[in-house]
């Protein structure tokens, strides 16, 4: 039985693509997953499965969740080993010591292609600053996520492919949670 995370982009977001947290997790336990646990309400489940192919998985939650809600959403599917490699390398955590609520991870579908790394360079004005990881982007924003230029649609356009963001207390949160 492998432990995964899953990350949905965009639900119950300024009243967008509502989906409840206790239907989520039973619509996972539908597919026959297991051990659900919801974190927030932003479409965070830490949960079991023995299906090996992550993408696969994702697959499968997607299309269930259009064909209960009508709707499409992306869902990032990472083992509590990316979670952990993603804890001990961000380029970020040590020189932010105090600064840790300005840090985010965004999440990819992939790893980019060298065409689209070359496309990513900081807009004009903009005080944050982002290291490509291996299928995420670490972020370090100092006036706030809300503020930022960094955001998913910038890196969903540069990168051509979906992203989602999360703050480093929900990560860290997320981590603990597979573990258990």
């Amino acid at each position: 039985m492998n432990t995964y995370i899953s990350l949905l982009r965009g639900i119950n977001v300024s009243g967008q693509k509502k989906i409840r947290m206790i239907e989520l997790r039973s619509l996972y336990e539908a597919l026959g997953l297991s051990h659900v646990q919801s974190y927030l309400q932003s479409g965070n489940v830490v949960f079991g499965s023995d299906i090996k192919n992550p993408l696969k998985l994702a697959g499968i939650i997607e299309k269930q969740i259009e064909l209960s809600y009508g709707y499409t959403v992306s869902v990032f599917i990472r083992d509590a080993a990316d979670f952990q490699r993603i804890l001990a390398t961000n380029p970020f955590l040590a020189e932010q010591r105090e600064g840790r609520a300005r840090l985010y991870v965004t999440f990819l579908r992939e790893r980019p292609s060298p065409e689209a790394i070359a496309n990513l360079t900081v807009p004009a004005n903009e005080t944050g600053q982002f290291a490509l990881g291996e299928r995420e982007i670490f972020l370090f924003v100092p006036d706030g996520y809300g503020r930022t230029k960094l955001s998913n649609n910038f890196f969903e356009r540069k990168l051509n492919m979906p992203a989602t963001t999360r703050n480093w207390k929900t990560v860290n949160a997320l981590y603990q949670m597979a573990g258990e």
